[in-house]
């Protein structure tokens, strides 16, 4: 029996190496509460046996088809499975999804499912560029599952490359997301470049102080995961982003400054369809950077010495007004972050519409920010407002889903989509 707000979740477990890493997986789904079913695949069992999986899901474990049959589990896991999430996914397996196999238990729960369907590939960088496997992804894409791209890195033996499995923490996140959001995750931005900057930018007062923010890039870096997994290519441009890791199959370029930032963002914006300031960027900077260390004098009263500040360059204006001027960006969508507190002007929201106008970008995500509240969380509730006029309230969850959120709101924008 499943608990309130528990839902039923299948892990399927693929015969490579990287089955062990299933076992985070199914703890990370157990431990929210689910009711965890694990189905590996015969060769799986050679990597990790059933016991481990048995003792982590509290499920029994077998990849046959002719055990417990009285209670048909090659039709009934399937038809009752909130989500599914087959980790790692080998070549092979897709090969048989892909073509409608039913030849083990793994194999006829996916044709039996109606619910989410999630594949982390992990296999050897010949396998999966092989243009068999990319037919099979497509294929299964097309079926409505959600294939991963997987992560690059160290493999088995000396090899490295493109095919290793994306981290437990990350399949579970998304996996998270498509529990409460089904549809969170389309490919619909496959061919799409996505330019996004994240976290805070840090202006030098001298070789160890800054001034700085207390953004820590999580909702920049949900949105490259987000939109990765959508397909597109996804540059994220990160300033202080701590303990954060790109997500798989995203470029990462990473700054300080807003004056770097300015010039990593100007110069790849015209090759971008969508850019995504999400950063917290600093509205001023110290005009003088001392050489070393300000130090107070030791046992004398010091007086501290005046900072005289200058603005930091406007970046989403700049990125506006350059699509004004003509400057290559015609059909760009570009979307603004305004992080703000109320005050005797106006309230967030106030701040968030004044900001719009001023700005002149497509869309604006508002975020109240404060009191624990946004900056350094997990989670995040805002407005999304739009160029027409219209408004839409962002409820509370977590970061990746805000994101995917947002991004239906851009790929609705997109040239050729279907709410151009």
């Amino acid at each position: 029996m499943t608990g309130a707000g528990s839902r039923r979740v299948v892990v399927g477990v693929g015969g490579g190496i990287a089955a062990y890493k299933a076992c985070s997986l199914i703890r990370h789904f157990s431990e929210a509460g689910h009711d965890v079913r694990v189905i590996p695949t015969r060769a799986a069992l050679e990597f990790v046996g059933a016991a481990t999986f048995e003792a982590l899901s509290g499920n029994p474990v077998t990849p046959e088809v002719f055990a417990d049959v009285e209670h048909v589990p090659h039709v009934r896991i399937g038809q009752e499975a909130d989500l599914v999430v087959v980790a790692p996914a080998t070549a092979d397996l897709m090969a048989r999804a892909a073509s409608g196999r039913a030849d083990d238990l793994l194999t006829a729960t996916l044709l039996t499912a109606r619910c989410p369907v999630v594949f982390a590939p992990a296999m050897h960088t010949e396998m999966w560029e092989h243009p068999a496997t990319q037919a099979n992804v497509a294929t299964l894409r097309a079926h409505g599952a959600t294939v991963l791209r997987p992560d690059s890195g160290r493999l088995t033996g000396s090899d490295s490359g493109a095919g290793r499995l994306p981290e437990p923490g990350e399949i579970g996140l998304l996996g998270d997301v498509l529990l409460e959001r089904p549809d969170a995750l389309p490919y619909d931005l496959a061919g799409r470049r996505v330019l996004i900057s994240a976290g805070g930018t840090r202006e030098p007062l001298d070789p160890v102080r800054y001034l700085g923010n207390r953004s820590s890039g999580k909702q920049g870096f949900a949105l490259a995961r987000a939109a990765t997994h959508r397909g597109a290519h996804v540059t994220l441009v990160a300033g202080s982003s701590t303990g954060l890791t790109a997500p798989s199959g995203v470029d990462l370029v990473e700054i300080t400054t807003a004056a770097q930032l300015a010039d990593e963002i100007t110069a790849r914006a015209s090759d971008a369809d969508v850019v995504i300031m999400a950063a917290a960027v600093a509205d001023f900077r110290p005009v003088h950077v001392a050489d070393s260390k300000i130090k107070k004098d030791a046992g004398e009263k010091t007086t501290p010495p005046a900072i005289e500040l200058t603005t930091n360059p406007d970046i989403l204006r700049g990125l506006v007004a350059a699509r004004e001027a003509g400057d290559g960006l015609a059909e760009t969508v570009i979307v603004g972050f305004a992080a703000e507190t109320g005050d005797d002007r106006g309230g967030v929201l106030d701040h968030g519409r004044e900001k719009l106008a001023r700005k002149g970008c497509d869309l604006l995500v508002v975020n109240a920010v404060g009191d624990g509240k946004a900056f350094g969380t997990d989670d995040n509730t805002g407005w999304l407002l739009a160029a027409n006029g219209s408004e839409t309230a962002l409820p509370l969850g977590s970061k990746t889903l805000m994101a995917s959120r947002i991004l239906d709101a851009v790929t609705a924008l997109l040239p050729g989509s279907s709410g151009d």
